[in-house]
């Protein structure tokens, strides 16, 4: 156990960092909405951690907290100069647009986070660990399901209404166009591509620069504003 505490002050630095931004933003803004949902994930995975649920912690946490950091650098890249990684532009720039409903909101942020972010901190935490993407793919599997799982919640719960299952409705048209396990499969594919480009920095920027944008655009769609 004492070997587990010397890794959980990561975790925890950036739980409070979003504790803190979901106590300062207005609950209807778009990156609260996002927030709120990661922070649960956040928080699950730390209580799995805690339960030693992961069979390699080290690798858990390291993960977790290079997947985290990159949200909140999108955050303070926001804040400081408006311009964040292409993905998550859309949220920052729809935000507090009435016509996007909530559960748009934390789909967006997830498909910032799950397409673009977390291929990166794959190949983050590769590096900090002296590891292969391969033996982070337990850990990489463990976080994909708690957010599957979460998904599912979200969309229970921020669903307007059951009038939403007609199939003309333009909300029920958005959330057939995406799907957390095609964008985790494809995630885990762009890492394993990037660490195989990490002696090619150019074509690996490259990549990345396309990788970013093309999750940004589908961000953008997630997030068309909606009649009442």
């Amino acid at each position: 156990m004492a070997q587990l505490e010397q890794f959980t002050t990561p975790v925890d630095a950036v739980v409070s960092r979003m504790r803190a931004l979901d106590a300062a933003l207005p609950a209807r803004d778009g990156v609260a909405v996002f927030n709120r949902v990661y922070l649960a994930v956040t928080e699950a995975v730390d209580r799995q951690l805690d339960a030693g649920r992961f069979p390699d912690p080290r690798a858990a946490i390291t993960l977790d907290v290079r997947f985290a950091e990159r949200y909140l650098c999108a955050v303070d890249a926001a804040t400081a100069d408006g311009r964040p990684p292409a993905c998550w532009r859309p949220l920052f720039q729809f935000r507090r647009h009435p016509g996007v409903r909530p559960l748009q909101f934390a789909l967006a942020g997830i498909n910032a986070h799950i397409g673009h972010d977390l291929a990166l901190a794959v190949v983050d935490a590769c590096h900090s660990l002296g590891c292969e993407p391969g033996e982070l793919e337990d850990e990489f599997d463990r976080v994909g399901d708690l957010l599957v799982a979460l998904e599912e919640r979200i969309r229970e719960d921020l669903m307007p209404g059951p009038d939403l299952l007609q199939i003309a409705d333009p909300l029920t048209h958005l959330l057939g166009s995406w799907s957390l396990e095609r964008a985790r499969d494809a995630t885990w594919t762009a890492a394993r591509a990037l660490w195989a480009l990490r002696r090619l920095p150019d074509v690996a920027e490259e990549f990345t620069g396309r990788l970013d944008a093309a999750v940004g655009f589908a961000g953008r769609m997630l997030l068309t504003p909606l009649p009442d």
